[in-house]
């Protein structure tokens, strides 16, 4: 069992906890029910918890989840996900909020959405832009309990989304008593600290070259109508799709198109990687995982190159892929590298899996496990792989270093244990410095090693990625921590190879040698 620090609850409990001939969900309600003293949800479980999602996965569990409500109005972050496995509920994970009802918390709103979402986009305008962006959609601004430190607070989540002058992805809590911005970080997923409709036609295959050179065969549809090619794969998914933001900042672009299915141009470079490599992921999650597309639905995959003049960045901004060409010193075009088109499409799996809340440890994790899938993808085509992260397009007149390194994260700063993580505000509490911590782990339960005197069995790449991938999409929460991922990986390999086997003794090991329990 592991302990929330701050709550005193259990966050992840697994083993045999109650069986019966009940639906799986009565499982969950009963057995919260009979633990009430050690969950403390202050009344019937069944009335504090809404299921939200139900499916079976691979090994025939009935996966769950639950999202605690306080009259009515959901907890922000305390998610719930439980395992019932032959009538027998197996693991629960996930920290729930304890004795609500003995607060005195309002469910009356003071201000209105409105008021809230007014504060928040002046708050970007004066901490963040310097000017009132443009707008793009986000989602929809609503009501939560906010656990603010120790004291929850009626709030808005409100998400104040623009691309201009600078890209951002912005959530705030405001406190909906008076106001206050409670909280508030940047969930915009990056790469580091038009006509855009699809056509109808044929399905062809063009060619062209990447950015580093290479020539690649790439999936086009021909429209007889217009007479173009376009940059539109309807063999995978929905579809494929990428647009050309000819170095504005709308989004998408135009769909990119070509007269004779020949890409060659050094302009075509960064969509021709763009569009290619995005298919690689495709088939790497649905081959490897059985999983269709970021979504699990099989989701159309969109991305636009030639984002912003020499941007020096690329981004998943909740709804597509986003490249900017690089300045052509520090960075080429961001869709060159592989492992970063994995890494950003891996944060797509991410919001639509555990929804990890990207600051703090939850956002180290989410940031860890981009690195972790955005690496396998790159073994995976056999692409020059490697364990360095952005290595093809960072710094070309340098030779031999990268943005990270998942087998020796302080080569580049970053911590390798987690007494020597980063506990300033920095980069959301320091999302990409600390993943090097959940890197080493990875990296170690794959290959194996000595780290601070802990000796690691290595059990391959594809077992460290089936784990990794269990614990991300059966187990892991919004608000999941370290010591959660640990015992999330755990359970996972249980699941998938038995508890007595090498593999849960090698995710031990892993996790003890970067000082995570």
């Amino acid at each position: 069992m592991v302990w929330n620090e701050q709550w005193k609850t259990p966050s992840f409990v697994s083993g045999p906890l109650l069986k019966g001939e009940d639906a799986p969900e009565e499982l969950v309600y009963r057995y919260l029910d009979q633990e009430k003293n050690t969950f403390q949800l202050g009344g019937q479980a069944r009335e504090r918890l809404s299921l939200i999602g139900k499916q079976t996965d691979e090994l025939g569990h009935t996966v769950m989840r639950f999202e605690q409500r306080y009259h009515g109005i959901p907890v922000y972050g305390a998610v719930l996900v439980a395992h019932v496995n032959d009538g027998e509920l197996s693991s629960l994970s996930g920290t729930l909020i304890p004795n609500l009802d003995k607060r005195t918390l309002k469910t009356e709103a003071a201000i209105s959405v409105q008021q809230a979402e007014m504060i928040a986009k002046q708050d970007v305008a004066d901490a963040v832009t310097k000017e009132r962006p443009a707008a793009e959609e986000g989602k929809p601004t609503r009501l939560v309990i906010y656990p603010d430190g120790e004291t929850p607070r009626l709030a808005y989540e409100v998400n104040v989304r623009f691309l201009t002058p600078v890209p951002g992805n912005w959530i705030y809590m405001i406190d909906a008593a008076d106001g206050k911005v409670l909280n508030k970080w940047n969930q915009m997923d990056e790469a580091k600290p038009g006509g855009g409709q699809p056509v109808a036609g044929a399905s062809t295959v063009g060619v062209g070259r990447g950015v580093l050179g290479d020539q690649k065969y790439i999936n086009t549809t021909y429209s007889s109508y217009y007479g173009y090619y376009y940059l539109q794969d309807n063999t995978r998914g929905s579809g494929i799709f990428t647009y050309d933001g000819r170095n504005r900042t709308v989004l998408p672009g135009s769909l990119w198109a070509d007269v004779d299915n020949q890409f060659f141009a050094s302009y075509d470079a960064a969509a021709v990687d763009a569009h290619y490599y995005a298919g690689v992921v495709y088939d790497y999650y649905k081959n490897v995982h059985g999983r269709l597309s970021y979504d699990g639905r099989n989701a159309a995959i969109r991305s636009t190159v030639h984002y912003g003049r020499g941007y020096n960045n690329a981004f998943w901004n909740g709804s597509q892929m986003v490249y900017g060409d690089g300045d052509g010193q520090t960075f080429l075009p961001f869709s060159g590298g592989i492992d970063v088109v994995g890494h950003e499409l891996t944060h797509a799996v991410t919001d639509y899996t555990a929804g990890l809340v990207y600051q703090n440890e939850s956002g180290a994790i989410n940031e860890a496990m981009s690195d972790i899938f955005g690496t396998l993808v790159e073994f995976y085509a056999n692409r020059n792989p490697d364990w360095e992260i952005g290595e093809d397009i960072y710094t070309p007149g340098i030779a031999g270093d990268a943005l990270r390194s998942m087998s020796d994260p302080a080569k580049y700063g970053d911590p390798d244990h987690y007494s020597k993580r980063y506990t300033g505000t920095q980069d959301n509490g320091g999302v990409h410095t600390n993943s090097g911590i959940i890197n080493k782990a990875a990296y170690l339960l794959s290959q194996g090693g000595v780290h601070y005197g802990v000796s690691v069995t290595g059990i391959g790449r594809d077992k460290m990625g089936k784990i990794f991938y269990r614990a991300l999409v059966y187990y892991l929460t919004p608000t999941s921590n370290f010591s959660q991922l640990r015992a999330a990986c755990v359970q996972a390999a249980a699941d998938l190879y038995g508890s007595t086997s090498q593999e849960v003794n090698s995710v031990k090991q892993a996790f003890n040698a970067v000082g995570v329990y």
